[in-house]
């Protein structure tokens, strides 16, 4: 998968106000918002993709590991995070489509 799409629409993401980041707002943005989907990056700390997981399996929530580290991401959104919830379905759809071309999709729901 070329590095650019997938950094392409989660800065696209970012400017069009759709992307939530970092743990607590994501845990937030569960609880208060419509959640297409949410994201982690490939080193995010086993003890914090866990929790994501736990909280997104309660609410029916899909969880995409994006193959991208925290800097990477990062630089795409404007902010390091290790965690992301995307507000629109378009936009994680074509994420999650980018992240299966890699074979790194990790649904949480059985």
């Amino acid at each position: 998968m070329p590095y650019q799409k997938l950094t392409g629409i989660l800065s696209i993401c970012r400017k069009a106000g759709k992307i939530v980041l970092g743990f607590d707002p994501v845990k937030e943005a569960l609880e208060k918002k419509n959640v297409a989907g949410v994201l982690t990056t490939s080193d995010i700390s086993p003890k914090t993709y866990k929790e994501v997981c736990y909280f997104c399996q309660k609410k029916n929530i899909f969880v995409c590991q994006v193959p991208l580290t925290m800097m990477q991401f990062g630089s795409a959104v404007g902010r390091k995070a290790a965690v992301a919830a995307v507000l629109d379905k378009g936009f994680f759809d074509r994420i999650n489509e980018l992240c299966a071309e890699s074979k790194t999709i990790q649904p949480t729901i059985d």
